[in-house]
């Protein structure tokens, strides 16, 4: 059998193939399109997504959903929606972070993230044809658009579910702390604290489906952890380096970036498993006086990103990462210190569980061919703060744009969605919202 030849309802009884194909026949690419740029037109850098998470909420009101607004502070918020089922069911949470990584603001993000920013850089939304392009068009705000569709389609279809359906929107999904120079109250804006907080204020579920890219269902994830790496040299004047000891951290720090992305690919191998392959990088160096040229710094400092295996803990995986800085500094004679800043576990549900067979079993029916889970993952997401508090999830989402008729490198893939493809994914979490939020808490083992 192959995509030609698929039937998307094989799999369903007769009862839920009527109240899906009831929800399906309300879904229109042009209101997916009408979506996706409400969205993107909506700037919502990491720590600054009130606005869109009310934009969000009254979308959903709009349409006669019960929604509402949850601020964490006076400019960051979570959205979320409940369509209510009679309370002899599974409730089911369809997930999506809000958040951008970087800003559409010039200021904020030229250099680092480009040297100009181009058109699909900005919160402004732009249509060629099936494609939407813009600041975070297809991760995350298509993928939040498919599951805001796929809500309104099944409240529409007026379905009666026996357990809720929820449809949360979390701010901070970004792996980022504060940007720099904008003000953000709190240091912990980013890295799911907006998924944690819907949690501990009682958005809870018995299973939640993470819209993320990648059309593959995923039932586990890399974590990660932080650490800072010091290099220490001397301090001393260029016009007496010749008569001085002279050990210039910046040249050191560049050896030990070049010999610590040499060990990365080691470390990847040694935890490949699962689905994951946790991939490591050096992501930047500091030091140095910027006021002056003729000055050496006693250190420089570089930060680290190492992802983890759901098999790791953050305390094992610095272990390593402290054994490999110490076998560097042995060969290069040098002091270097190791300081882990951050940890988020990688978290694993069960592939056997109810959501994952259904959110598979769906995807065979769309694809028509047993499903292959996509292995080598090393993109962590939400998901690991649902999994971490108890919560059973899978991860779907739309595959990254591939034969649009311009070039589409990294920012590209992350700003432009394919309306045929978001069309595809909002019918999917149609058929998996409504094939587990319409059972009995046995049928589903949550009795």
């Amino acid at each position: 059998m192959t995509a030609a030849t698929a039937t998307p309802l094989a799999g369903l009884d007769e009862q839920r193939r009527t109240w899906t194909e009831q929800a399906w026949a309300t879904v229109d690419r042009e209101r997916l399109r009408e979506l996706i740029i409400g969205l993107v037109d909506i700037a919502s850098p990491t720590g600054d997504e009130t606005p869109l998470a009310q934009h969000i909420t009254e979308t959903f009101t709009a349409s006669g959903i019960e929604a509402h607004t949850m601020d964490l502070d006076d400019r960051q918020a979570n959205s979320w929606a409940r369509l209510r089922g009679d309370g002899s069911g599974p409730d089911l949470m369809l997930y999506a972070p809000i958040d951008t990584v970087t800003s559409g603001n010039s200021e904020e993000d030229v250099p680092w993230a480009a040297e100009t920013l181009r058109p699909d850089m900005t919160a402004r939304a732009d249509s060629e044809g099936d494609y939407v392009i813009g600041l975070g068009a297809s991760n995350p705000k298509g993928h939040a658009a498919c599951v805001m569709a796929a809500i309104e389609a099944v409240h529409a279809a007026g379905i009666p579910l026996t357990g809720d359906l929820v449809a949360a929107f979390g701010a901070g999904g970004m792996p980022t702390n504060p940007r720099p120079g904008v003000g953000n109250p709190r240091r912990n804006t980013g890295q799911g604290v907006g998924c944690s907080f819907l949690l501990e204020q009682g958005v809870w579920t018995d299973f939640a489906l993470i819209a993320k890219p990648g059309w593959t269902v995923s039932w586990e994830e890399v974590g990660l952890a932080w650490f800072e790496i010091t290099v220490h040299g001397t301090h001393t004047y260029v016009g007496s380096r010749h008569r001085l000891p002279y050990r210039n951290p910046v040249a050191l720090a560049g050896e030990v970036a070049v010999r610590l992305e040499q060990w990365f690919p080691q470390y990847s191998q040694a935890h490949r498993n699962g689905l994951v392959l946790p991939q490591g990088m050096v992501a930047n160096i500091r030091g140095g006086c910027e006021r002056t040229a003729s000055f050496t710094p006693a250190q420089v400092r570089m930060m680290v990103d190492l992802r983890l295996s759901p098999r790791t803990t953050p305390t094992a995986a610095k272990r390593e990462l402290v054994d490999a800085v110490r076998r560097i500094a042995t060969e290069l004679d040098a002091r270097i210190d190791v300081e882990q800043i951050l940890s988020i576990p990688g978290e694993s549900s069960d592939e056997r569980m109810w959501l994952c067979r259904s959110a598979v079993a769906a995807w065979e029916a769309v694809e028509g061919q047993p499903h292959r889970p996509v292995r080598d993952g090393s993109g962590a997401t939400d998901a690991n703060i649902l999994r971490n508090r108890g919560i059973p999830t899978v991860r779907v989402g739309m595959p990254k744009v591939v034969d649009a008729p311009f070039e589409v490198d990294f920012a590209m893939g992350m700003n432009t969605v394919d309306l045929a493809e978001a069309e595809k994914l909002t019918r999917y979490l149609i058929r998996v919202a409504v094939d587990t939020a319409t059972r009995t808490l046995e049928e589903v083992g949550a009795g």
